[in-house]
């Protein structure tokens, strides 16, 4: 009975040890890893700042399959979030600051870990250079969770690495794998939505869309406003030397409406309209060749581009649809002047008119009609006796 004490006692020690030991320790710590993704800055940098891609390439997710994931209106840009319950606790992550195609920061707690995330993106031979690294102060649990796996160093580091891998593979596949089929000229209906218009910078439309189409579909469900289709966007300019274009994020609905003046969403109506279209399969990233190849079409063609509308694309398929970017499915659409088609004219037919003998053509002009003036009352005659009717000779006139 001694000798159990004596083991209860030291273990006691050795906890209590081991405990002092860990809490004295440094908890400050920082963790970076880098690599290099075969995909263009522009693809890695929005396929990463959306946080409905990281449970594709997260491997925490594939470590742990029970994971359940909340996901609120905004996972794109500034002030987007997200948050998670699993095996290995509960955590959050915040969006505080975005640099376009170059850096993100966070912020993440995990079970009362607060710790600083950032994100860089380079050009590099080979693809993007991405660099993930984490700083932050470990809590008691934290210390005592990486302790008794190797430190934290080769817990978020092993993490960190795992994950990039497979970004690498997610984005090498999923994000170039892609086609674009013709589908030659088209009939599109009139089409009465509601919508956001404003100039925008080329490389930032898919973001903007991202953040407007949700804002638009909130609007429709709060004033029970029917959504008639999928979501698009209407080019009424697009430069492409300067980089920028006028638009208008749009959701089609069944009517139209009015919109009280000074709102940020507006009513219009697209007339219905024939045009050149494309469709693309695969990530939003490649819609230049699908434009391009609509105006290869209609240059081939000899059609005229509608002067008042660039072209118009249509998010047929998306996220919400189906998770992998090569299954997505954008259509573009380039508006055309109709045709003027010339009326087809026949000859008049020839009037059949009847020979006129030359004598009794006149050889002057016919005279005006003479006024006739009635004639004066003739003198009483004395009757004469009957006569027999004689035969009236023609006059010679």
């Amino acid at each position: 009975m001694r000798i159990l004490k004596y083991i209860f006692l030291l273990l006691l020690l050795s906890i209590v040890a081991l405990s002092i030991f860990i809490a004295t320790q440094k908890g400050n710590f920082t963790i970076e890893r880098s690599k290099v993704i075969n995909s263009p800055k522009s693809a890695v940098f929005n396929y990463v700042n959306d946080y409905r891609n990281w449970a594709d390439f997260g491997s925490w997710t594939t470590e742990d399959p029970e994971i359940k994931i909340q996901y609120p209106a905004t996972t794109v840009g500034k002030g987007a979030s997200y948050s998670w319950e699993g095996k290995d606790g509960n955590g959050e992550m915040r969006t505080l600051f975005v640099k376009e195609n170059d850096s993100i920061s966070q912020k993440m707690n995990l079970n009362e870990t607060t710790s600083s995330v950032f994100w860089s993106f380079k050009d590099t031979v080979g693809g993007t250079k991405v660099t993930w690294k984490t700083t932050g102060e470990m809590s008691f649990l934290f210390k005592v969770y990486t302790a008794l796996n190797g430190g934290v160093d080769k817990v978020i580091g092993t993490m960190y690495e795992k994950s990039l891998a497979n970004l690498d593979k997610a984005l090498d596949y999923e994000i170039n794998t892609f086609s674009v089929k013709v589908n030659g000229l088209v009939k599109k209906p009139q089409i009465f939505y509601l919508g956001q218009t404003f100039t925008s910078e080329l490389s930032k439309i898919n973001k903007n869309t991202k953040i407007v189409i949700p804002t638009i579909v909130a609007f429709c469900e709060q004033n029970d406003i029917p959504i008639n289709g999928k979501p698009f966007v209407i080019y009424h300019t697009y430069d492409t030397a300067k980089g920028l274009a006028k638009i208008s994020i749009c959701v089609p609905i069944n009517k139209e409406i009015f919109i009280s003046a000074g709102s940020d969403i507006v009513s219009g109506k697209l007339e219905a309209s024939e045009g050149v279209k494309t469709s693309l399969t695969g990530d939003y990233s490649h819609i230049k060749d699908g434009y391009e190849k609509a105006l290869t079409f209609l240059n081939k063609n000899q059609l005229t581009q509608d002067p008042l509308i660039s072209h118009i694309e249509i998010y047929a398929t998306g996220k919400n649809e189906v998770k992998d970017p090569s299954k997505w499915v954008t259509e573009v659409y380039i508006p055309i002047v109709p045709k003027i088609i010339p009326v087809k004219t026949y000859p008049k037919t020839p009037v059949k008119t009847t020979a006129v003998s030359p004598e009794v053509i006149p050889a002057s002009p016919i005279a005006p009609a003479k006024i006739i003036k009635p004639a004066a009352k003739p003198a009483e005659q004395k009757k004469l006796p009957a006569q027999k009717a004689t035969e009236e000779k023609p006059s010679e006139f």
